[in-house]
């Protein structure tokens, strides 16, 4: 499917492209590109500087730290950090754990908990179990 981008959204394209190409580690991408293993601290420097920009939550509401952004500079977001070779952005906290302490948590779970995710000092994972 060809989707044809509104001016705002080919500038904000651009403006993410530029901030990729300035501060993506080229280790990082050379890692990506040639689907080395990347290790926690690999992962953590992407997330440091996506989160340093304000741009590492994406798909929470402005009030808990996200951007605000609509689904298609979502999109456009994804898109350019794949084509550019960057990390994926771990998902437990960011995806998982923060949407569920937002929309169930007390206030001083989420004063405690919500900035650590986004900050990358707590690192969440899932574990399973089976009898």
């Amino acid at each position: 499917m060809m989707m044809e981008l509104s001016a705002d959204e080919i500038a904000f394209r651009d403006e993410v492209r530029a901030f990729v190409a300035d501060n993506l580690p080229s280790a990082l991408r050379q890692k990506v590109e040639s689907a080395q293993h990347l290790s926690r601290d690999d992962f953590l420097t992407w997330h440091k500087i996506l989160h340093a920009k304000g741009w590492i939550a994406p798909g929470w509401p402005v009030e808990f730290g996200g951007t605000g952004w609509s689904p298609m500079q979502r999109h456009i977001f994804d898109d350019e950090l794949a084509t550019a070779c960057a990390p994926q952005i771990m998902p437990f906290g960011l995806s998982m754990v923060g949407p569920v302490i937002m929309n169930f948590g007390n206030e001083a779970q989420k004063a405690h908990y919500l900035p650590r995710i986004l900050s990358g000092e707590d690192w969440w994972c899932q574990g399973y179990s089976e009898p």
